[in-house]
Parts: C-alpha cells; structure tokens; sequence
C-alpha cells in the first residue's frame, strides 16, 4: 500500500528544516584511519573526498583509545574465544565472565558496591531514571541537562517535575524546598557531570551538599543522579571525573559510558549494591535488550586498566595541555569561548549561517568540526564544539587554530 500522503508531510517537514537551519545534514563516511606520523597524529580519510586525509576534532574518543594496540587486542583475542554477539538478553540466555568483571572494574574504578552495564550510556540513563521516578516522587533537572535526562523524564512521568536554572544552586535549593513542603516522599536531582554542548561542569561538591541538607525532609531520601559520561577518563587529575575534579562525595548513582574516553561501545551505572539489583529486575533498557559484546566489554576493561595506571596519567596530563593550548590559542584569535578545563571547547559564533561558513572552511582545510545550531542549542548560542584529544599533538592544535586564523566572514 503506497504512503504518499505520509510521504508528503514528512517531506515538507524536513523541507521547513532545512530552510530553518535545523537538519543536521549528511553524515560523513569514514574509510580509513592513517597513523600517527612525523609529530603529528592520527588522520582519517573519507568516502567521496579522493583520499585526503583529514584531523579529526569532533570526537569523543578523549584518550584514543580506539586505537590503542593493547584496547584491540584485548577485543580481538575475545572474540576469537567467544565469538562476535552476546547470543541474547543476559536474563535469558545468561551472561560472560567479561560482563561481570568490567562491572566489578568499573565499581573498584569509582569507589562504588557494584556496577551495571548497558548497551549504551543513553540507554543507561532511560532505563535507571524510570524505574526510581514514582507518582510520589520529584526530579529536579538541571536546564540543559542532556536529551537522554529530558526523554527518561518525559518517559518515566513522575509526581512531580522541577527545573532548574543551569548550574544555578541556589535556584536548586528553592525547588527543592519546595517539593520539601509539597510532601513528596522522594526526590531525585539529576545533572549532567560535564555539559556536553558547553564543556563545563555541574557544581557537584554544592549539589551535594543540598541534597544531605534536605535529606531528612524526605521519607525516600533525596537521591542524586549523575551522568558524567564526558567527564569520566577526561576530566580530572586521573580520569574519574567531575566528582575527582570538584572534591564532592560520591553521587548517589554515576552513570557513564564506555563510549567516550574509553574507546569502546556501551554505558553504565555503579552504586549500591541493593539499588543496583532493584535496577536489573526493574530497568527495561537492561531487560530487554542485548548487552555489549563479551569482546567489547573484555576492550573495555582492557582501556579502564589503562586509563588506571601510569600511562593513563600521562594521557591525561597530555590531553590538559593540549586543551590549553588551543582554548589559549582561540583568545589569542579573538574567538569567543567557555573557559574550562575539559577538553570540550567550544568556539562560540551565535550565528547560524556563519558557523556553517566556518564549518566548511575548516573541512575544505582538512579539518573536522561540528557546527551546533538550534535545536541542538538555543538560538543565538550557535558554535562550533571542538574536542580535543590525547591523540593530538601540538603541531595538530597549531593547524587547527591556523585555518581559523585565515577564515574570512
């Protein structure tokens, strides 16, 4: 049976996008990845550009891990042992030694009684918020809370639902007094660890102290809910995130991803353990859907065994100078930019046509960049998010910042 009508409406929709500025476009294909050479480092050529080779700055891969011979090695060696697929849902058809042991690496990691992985921190996140948010509960949500926060919300359908200003605690306190005084038995506060459109981070250390603070006014706690999944193997002096780099007691729940800075594929939670197997009996997105791959979990334990020693440190401490690099490189050009520490650094344009301007002129000069517009942010915060990696060098950094230099508007 033809759709045409359906076919037609959604045409026009993406068809008013596209003049709005909103489509996301095309993706690029990536075909191959050139190593590391003469000082500078990796390069990745794509379908359909004649094989140029281009820096990449629009990846999460914070540490490059990915690409490390002992992360690959790891994976392969598991796969040729287990094969490639979990075979099903772990309540099913049971799960692998590898599971068990990247979650019990992951809780030692973060101080924490047990871990949980799931197939991706997205999903982590829509299936740990739920279960918790009941009709007698409140979530306060930090404003620009990530989309995975906002959608387990909306899914989850709580009592009640507050938001606050972005990293505003003081507004924080004033919704939690008042869902103190409304009588809720529960509330959940839940934010981003390092917000990912902006590279800063959430106040922690203050958060928590609200929530022990109002603790006692509520009959189910206040519970507080991170998701560092940005922070975790890039921030802080060795890796652990933004509770590390704030100095604030351990969130209630943490949740990250194995996806970032470690290199690999899926998401996570670590906490108590009690908490955590009310989660595995209640949490759909673990439920009913496969995990990661045995082989992915042994290449992620493998990258968090690294990420936890001496070269890790080395990493990290590489990927602080080169973030500082370029965010002093970008004051220099007389750019606009959040200052912080993290190696999220944006290059604020505030105009949609001019970021796309620049976004081109970068590729055209061998560099990748994202250039964020509405609604991925809010108009007139258009701006291009540059992330920095540990496998970029100081001549990388210098290229980038010298085709930004030659950009005409």
């Amino acid at each position: 049976m033809p759709i045409d009508r359906l076919h037609e409406t959604l045409a026009a929709e993406l068809a008013e996008m596209e003049i709005a500025g909103t489509c996301k476009g095309s993706e690029d294909v990536f075909t191959a990845v050139l190593p590391a050479a003469a000082g500078r480092g990796p390069r990745f050529q794509l379908a359909g550009e004649g094989g140029r080779a281009f820096l990449r700055m629009n990846s999460n891969s914070y540490l490059g891990m990915s690409l490390r011979p002992e992360v690959v090695a790891a994976e392969e060696e598991a796969a040729r042992r287990l094969g490639t697929g979990p075979g099903a849902v772990r309540f099913i058809s049971g799960t692998y030694a590898e599971h068990r042991d990247l979650e019990s690496a992951l809780a030692r990691f973060h101080g924490r009684q047990a871990g949980m992985v799931f197939s991706s921190a997205y999903a982590t996140t829509m299936g740990v918020l739920p279960p918790l948010l009941t009709r007698e509960t409140v979530v306060i949500s930090d404003e620009l809370n990530h989309n995975c926060i906002i959608n387990a919300i909306r899914m989850a359908r709580p009592g009640s639902k507050a938001i606050y200003r972005h990293n505003e605690v003081g507004e924080l306190e004033a919704r939690l007094e008042e869902a103190a005084v409304a009588g809720h038995r529960r509330a959940i506060v839940v934010t981003d660890g390092i917000f990912s459109m902006r590279g800063d981070h959430a106040p922690l250390a203050e958060i928590m102290g609200l929530a022990r603070r109002f603790d006692e006014r509520f009959a189910e706690n206040v519970v507080v809910v991170v998701d560092d999944s940005h922070g975790v193997g890039a921030f802080g002096q060795t890796g652990r995130g933004v509770e590390e780099h704030t100095g604030a007691p351990p969130a209630d729940l943490l949740i990250a991803t194995l996806g970032k800075a470690l290199g690999v594929n899926g998401g996570y939670v670590v906490g108590r353990r009690d908490i955590l197997a009310y989660l595995r009996e209640k949490a759909p997105m673990y439920i009913y859907s496969n995990p990661i791959t045995p082989a992915e979990a042994a290449a992620a334990g493998a990258a968090l065994a690294l990420l936890d020693s001496a070269e890790g440190r080395r990493l990290l401490a590489h990927l602080r100078a080169m973030t500082e690099r370029f965010e002093n490189g970008l004051v220099e050009l007389g750019f606009e930019t959040i200052p912080g520490a993290h190696p999220v650094v944006p290059l604020v344009v505030r105009d949609t046509a001019r970021t796309r301007a620049m976004v081109a002129h970068l590729k055209a000069n061998g560099v990748l960049a994202t250039g964020l517009a509405f609604p991925v942010v809010p108009r007139g915060q258009e701006e291009i998010r540059f992330q920095v990696s540990a496998d970029h060098t100081p001549t990388d950094v210098d290229e980038v910042l010298g085709v930004l230099a030659s950009f005409e508007s």
